[in-house]
């Protein structure tokens, strides 16, 4: 267990230091301002040319296929344990309320259209003053 442990803390401490002796570093820093002005037309000329069909390509080679596989998995794992849960638990409370849910609707339909009819003549004369106040104040 020392022994184990003891390499992991050599490996842990030299390994990132082996990193600083590279000399090179991938990216060039610009001497001037110049320098730095053609870097970045270049990287924005590159940028136009290029990055719609990276995204494109990108959306239908690597999104598309992963979203496809879990909406393929969830349809195979998830979805029927839903469904079923679905017919055994939902469905029949469903069908046992429903004469009792359409007697309601039915109440409400009635309640609404007595309702409307009461308060039609008021909605229809305010709607007639406004017009005449309109028509008189032209």
């Amino acid at each position: 267990m020392k022994k184990t442990l003891s390499i992991l803390i050599i490996c842990g401490v030299l390994l990132p230091a082996l990193s600083f002796g590279q000399d090179e570093s991938p990216v060039k820093v610009p001497e001037n301002l110049e320098e730095a002005k053609e870097m970045g037309q270049k990287a924005l000329e590159t940028g136009q040319k290029e990055l719609p069909g990276l995204i494109e390509k990108i959306w239908k080679e690597e999104i598309m296929p992963l979203w496809q596989k879990m909406y393929d998995w969830f349809k195979a794992n998830i979805w029927p344990k839903i469904k079923s849960w679905f017919m055994k638990f939902i469905q029949p409370e469903i069908e046992k309320r429903k004469p009792a849910l359409e007697e309601e609707f039915k109440k409400e339909k009635q309640e609404m259209k007595t309702e409307v009819q009461n308060q039609l003549p008021k909605i229809w004369d305010s709607l007639w003053e406004k017009f005449k106040e309109l028509i008189a104040t032209d």
